[in-house]
């Protein structure tokens, strides 16, 4: 077997991730990658329990603070911008140790999945597209859309308006359905050779109490005053970056609609629902091996297995 080119550190929230990649980093003359869907975003640090200055003091961090939160930032630049980081990284002899909590962002960018975006040819179509659905109806654009690639739309709801809009864009252009062309990317070999880490807490009641104290250790760190300033800074209450948990819970507590009690105990409950569906995802890939905390996380016992493992690569 190939010794892996990538090492990725994955896994729910608040289970050590960012710690251990920097172990793994300074131990395998590796970077971190960060695989966070908000972590991208600058100014938003205490509420996506950002790598602190020391943190990043350690080891280089890359595909942190790349975009203001007033933009909204899709997995298929994702894929690109990190795509390069690594590339680089492993040109000039370096490991890139992917870190996050992203599932979408790790598997698209270890695939190498090739996005459908929009092709040249008609500036106008999706404009037009999104006129007729605002005409018609998402049942009536989710109908069309069935015609051609009932396959698509099965996994789409009829509100889903940028889903069905853009679906229907790339078939009219391409004569190609977005199916299609997830099939063809899928039958492409990986992008890259990766070693997946895995970590949780062996008994979930223990990770859901991780995770409550993260959450008050974000307010104790000023989440509600970091939510007010971005506020004041002109950033809209619903842009996508502030859909992020933590901020849009904030968001109803500064417009009084909650406590700050009661948001705080909403970003726990919302957290752990979360923590849940990234152990599904994370769940589902075969070859990750998986550290369970016992507690405690074990980071040395952990660097050192993973040593054992990669050795024998």
């Amino acid at each position: 077997m190939m010794k892996p080119e990538i090492i990725v550190v994955c896994g729910p929230t608040a289970t050590g991730k960012t710690r251990l990649g920097i172990e793994l980093a300074e131990a395998f003359g590796g970077e971190i990658v960060s695989a966070d869907s908000m972590q991208i975003y600058r100014g938003m640090d205490v509420g996506t329990a950002k790598a602190t200055a020391e943190e990043r003091a350690r080891v280089p961090h890359h595909m942190l603070d790349v975009c203001p939160p007033a933009e909204d930032y899709s997995v298929s630049r994702y894929v690109q911008e990190a795509g390069a980081v690594c590339d680089r990284l492993l040109r000039e002899g370096k490991t890139p140790i992917l870190v996050g909590g992203t599932g979408l962002y790790i598997d698209s960018l270890l695939s190498g999945r090739d996005f459908a975006e929009r092709p040249e040819g008609d500036d106008g179509l999706r404009e037009r597209l999104s006129a007729e659905y605002d005409a018609l109806g998402g049942e009536k654009m989710l109908e069309t859309l069935r015609g051609f690639d009932p396959e698509r739309a099965a996994k789409l709801h009829a509100s889903d308006k940028r889903r069905i809009v853009r679906a229907i864009e790339i078939f009219r252009l391409t004569g190609k359905t977005i199916t299609a062309h997830d099939r063809e990317t899928r039958a492409r070999p990986p992008r890259y050779r990766a070693f997946t880490a895995a970590l949780t807490y062996r008994d979930r009641a223990d990770l859901y109490a991780r995770i409550d104290r993260r959450v008050d250790e974000m307010v104790a760190g000023g989440l509600f005053e970091e939510v007010e300033g971005l506020l004041a800074q002109g950033l809209s209450a619903d842009c996508t970056a502030m859909q992020a948990i933590g901020y849009k819970e904030a968001v109803l507590a500064l417009r009084g609609e909650l406590s700050r009690a009661e948001a705080a105990a909403l970003i726990r409950q919302n957290s752990r629902r979360y923590a849940k569906r990234q152990l599904t995802w994370f769940g589902r890939n075969p070859d990750a091996h998986w550290f369970l905390w016992d507690r405690v996380p074990d980071f040395d016992g952990a660097l050192h297995e993973i040593r054992r493992l990669l050795s024998t690569q």
